[in-house]
């Protein structure tokens, strides 16, 4: 059937509605109404030899395997609606006075080659729910009702059943596409040519939005609508999969649409796959990963664009902004993980920002960040990182050490891409960095003098958040944190790592079990991550063997000694401090952390600042013997000599 405004579509539109109406003419007839049978009959043959291409109720009864009768069934129940000569008609042939529209019994008595199966519950009417019955006036003097939606396409009006629309959303084909998801295309038309039935086709791979452009353009190239289904919509209760399972097949043909059932990063859940079971056309599955099906499957890969591709998708939407980039491109691309339809969304408004920048790298890259924020920043807690290297006081072995992860994280896209190790294998390409000592060493600030100088997000990774005692759920949690981690190249720090990177233990209940598949998992993901993650711990000893084995960098964070506590004590105090006359050289002799030395100078500064004064040793004495209280290990008059 025509679908667009074209002088053909009105013929077509005309021609349609002059078959209804010698078809409503011809029932009429049946029912009692003067005319001449035969002729009737002829003239709505020759209604339907005039179609341009086939009536919209024949293709219909085609499709669904009508019989004769069914088919006059369905058009009496069609011509009560719009036909009121012939609702009626049917009103009086009742054998119950005034009982509008048409029945059973009705169709029977006035219809030719009338049978009872018409209306069995496996019938076409009723297995695709053409009609609605109201059975509890029994089956032959119930009202048969059309379904509105086939009422509508009869008369030729396309559109999407409204008991769907709050489910599906339509898609059209994209013209900016990565070129690896074109090959994706070619490649599922080929399947699609070789297979002897309509499949179940896996898109699988961490572009749940590249597996809707292959989905849309595989979908354009059949001449069908392709509609996107999330597969948490899937309504649970088996009478309410097979009812929707039932619409959307209908809809296959009535509006010529295909569908994608869309998990994300997640495994589809079990309604999901009942109602994919129960589909006998063609579907696409977007996911991370396929699962079992007892369908027939094609299985094809859909993963984000790598950095070349995604250099050349930013040149693309950029047009000639990109020339204001000054290499930086090259940058952004390593470093962040987006689809095609991201950056062609973000592109438009991005060139317009670049052309008036006076720092237009600097500008974009801050865009790439923020893009995918909102993912992580309902999964983890995002720190904002202000500490440099100034702040940072460590040995210079530990130092180096800090630099140099700094260094990889910079030029990963020179050696894995330009220099051809990521053609080795994926695995291994992530940067994972162990920073192992004592609370207050300086763990977390080296990990925020990372993100400040790399201009990446850091993000802290709440445990108690993720861990769930329920089988898989720990698995999923972190899946979508490293999944949205990567996607804006943010850094990962999960702090006490050995909480959850603890050792694997001896298998005794199904509790080892599962506690042991979660370590595993967080094995191979930490190996396959793309970006930068800094584990710490207090007890490195704790980890799993195997972690350490994947880890790039360990890092030893030493217990400050006198001459980095001096250093330490010195950068406590914010230049706009008021200090009085304080004796560093005092203060270094306190064995304390260098996160214990922080406390003891903000207590000391609110303490000066209530009196108006400016910091000195007298407020920090108060300081130090309240910090020294929180651990019951008070300091001794020796420590403290000379302070006042």
């Amino acid at each position: 059937m025509p679908t667009q405004s074209s002088p053909q579509q009105v013929s077509w539109l005309d021609a349609n509605q002059r078959v209804m109406v010698a078809e409503f003419a011809r029932l009429k007839q049946r029912l009692g109404d003067a005319g001449d049978a035969q002729a009737l009959e002829e003239a709505a043959q020759s209604a339907l030899a005039a179609m341009p291409s086939p009536a919209a109720i024949d293709v219909l009864a085609d499709f669904f395997g009508l019989s004769a009768f069914e088919r006059d069934v369905l058009l009496l129940c069609a011509g009560v609606e719009m036909d009121a000569r012939l609702a009626t008609l049917c009103e009086n042939a009742s054998p119950e006075p005034r009982r509008p529209g048409a029945t059973f019994g009705l169709a029977l008595a006035t219809l030719a080659q009338p049978h009872w199966s018409a209306l069995a519950p496996a019938s076409p009417l009723r297995r695709w729910r053409l009609l609605e019955l109201d059975d509890a006036a029994g089956l032959t003097r119930a009202p048969l009702r059309i379904d509105e939606r086939v009422l509508h396409h009869l008369a030729g009006v396309s559109y999407l059943d409204p008991r769907l629309r709050s489910l599906m959303r339509p898609v059209t084909p994209s013209a900016f596409i990565a070129g690896a998801h074109r090959g994706v295309c070619d490649d599922v038309a080929a399947a699609l040519e070789a297979a002897t039935a309509s499949p179940a086709l896996w898109l699988t791979g961490d572009d749940a939005n590249g597996q809707v452009d292959v989905a849309a353009d595989v979908a354009a190239r059949l001449g069908l609508v392709l509609h996107v289904l999330q597969a948490d919509d899937i309504p649970t209760a088996s009478a309410e999969t097979d009812a929707l399972s039932t619409l959307w097949e209908r809809e296959t043909f009535m509006l010529g649409g295909t569908l994608l059932v869309s998990a994300g990063a997640d495994p589809l859940p079990p309604a999901a796959i009942r109602f994919i079971e129960r589909l006998h056309s063609l579907v696409f599955i977007g996911a991370a990963q396929p699962q079992p099906l007892e369908r027939a499957a094609v299985r094809l890969r859909v993963d984000k664009p790598d950095p070349a591709e995604q250099k050349r998708l930013w040149q693309q939407a950029l047009g000639d902004g990109a020339a204001h980039l000054d290499g930086a491109l090259d940058a952004i691309a390593g470093q962040f993980r987006l689809s095609a339809r991201t950056i062609q969304a973000e592109g438009a408004s991005l060139a317009r920002a670049l052309a008036t920048s006076d720092h237009p790298g600097s500008a974009m890259w801050s865009a790439c960040r923020s893009i995918g924020r909102s993912k992580l920043d309902e999964l983890a807690q995002r720190i904002d990182s202000v500490a440099d290297w100034n702040d940072l006081i460590l040995p210079e072995p530990q130092m180096a050490a800090l630099r140099q992860i700094g260094a990889h994280v910079r030029n990963r896209l020179k050696v894995h891409v330009d220099w051809g190790f990521a053609d080795k294998g994926q695995r291994g390409l992530g940067i994972t960095a162990l920073f192992a000592g004592e609370s207050g060493t300086g763990k977390t600030m080296a990990a925020e003098v990372l993100a400040h100088e790399l201009q990446l997000d850091l993000y802290r990774i709440d445990l108690s958040a993720l861990v769930s005692k329920y089988i898989g759920e720990t698995e999923k949690n972190l899946s979508r944190v490293f999944a949205a981690a990567e996607d804006i190249g943010a850094i990962l720090l999960f702090d006490e790592a050995d909480a959850l990177f603890g050792k694997r233990s001896e298998v005794k209940d199904s509790h080892d079990r599962y506690a042991n598949i979660e370590v595993s998992y967080l094995l191979q993901r930490m190996e396959s991550y793309r970006g930068l993650a800094i584990l710490t711990t207090n007890l490195k000893a704790a980890l799993d063997p195997a972690f350490q084995r994947r880890i790039r960098f360990v890092v030893h964070f030493p217990f400050p000694d006198a001459a980095m506590r001096k250093a330490i004590w010195r950068q406590a105090f914010p230049a706009r401090t008021p200090c009085g006359a304080i004796d560093f050289d005092k203060l270094a002799r306190l064995g304390v952390s260098g996160g214990g030395i922080r406390n003891m100078a903000i207590n000391a500064a609110f303490q000066a600042a209530e009196l108006n004064e400016p910091v000195s040793m007298a407020h920090l004495l108060q300081s130090a013997h309240h910090e020294a209280s929180k651990r019951d290990r008070p300091f001794s008059d020796a420590e403290t000599k000379g302070w006042t």
